[in-house]
């Protein structure tokens, strides 16, 4: 299963932006990397008149478009919770999610100054890094706004020892000859 993170900060602090830059170069280290942006917003993406669009008015509870190289999935959900959602990653190392900030997955936070007063994340425990344009000290590692390098490599880090065997996979296999 991959890492999920959780960009989070509040209206207008730079979610996007950040993770517009970090995907290109966490991709430059080799990573495959899934995106998932939460919205408080009922959302229609497909086209009224469109033949999907047509499927999910008669009542499909999914409907999938494939094309070459490309799938798109719309589906019927109550409420959607983050752990659901997994199951659709299985391809991809690392999901960065926008938003989810009550959520239970690691958060890294971007904090502007000049738009906001406080950090939302001040004493989360999931907290793991803080992007911001202000010295403050949250007990973990702060990063400038545009350090998108030294980010990648702490989430490059946290992704290659999530996917380390442990220490059970290295046993080696038992022989089962009992012959003597």
């Amino acid at each position: 299963m991959p890492v999920i993170l959780s960009i989070v900060g509040k209206s207008g602090s730079g979610k996007t932006t950040l993770i517009e830059k970090l995907v290109p170069e966490l991709k430059r280290r080799g990573l495959r990397i899934g995106t998932i942006k939460h919205s408080a917003h009922k959302i229609d993406m497909d086209k009224p008149g469109k033949d999907s669009w047509r499927h999910k008015q008669a009542g499909a509870d999914t409907v999938m478009v494939v094309a070459p190289q490309t799938i798109a999935m719309i589906k019927s959900l109550p409420s959607a919770k983050l752990g659901e959602l997994e199951k659709y990653f299985d391809d991809v190392d690392l999901v960065l999610t926008e938003g989810f900030k009550s959520g239970p997955m690691p958060k890294i936070e971007v904090f502007r100054q000049a738009a906001h007063r406080e950090p939302l994340c001040r004493g989360d425990a999931l907290l793991i890094a803080l992007m911001s344009d202000a010295t403050i000290d949250l007990g973990v590692p702060t990063f400038g706004l545009n350090d998108v390098t030294r980010l990648a490599d702490l989430i490059e880090k946290r992704c290659s020892s999530a996917h380390q065997p442990s220490a059970a996979d290295r046993q080696p296999p038992r022989s089962s000859d009992n012959s003597g």
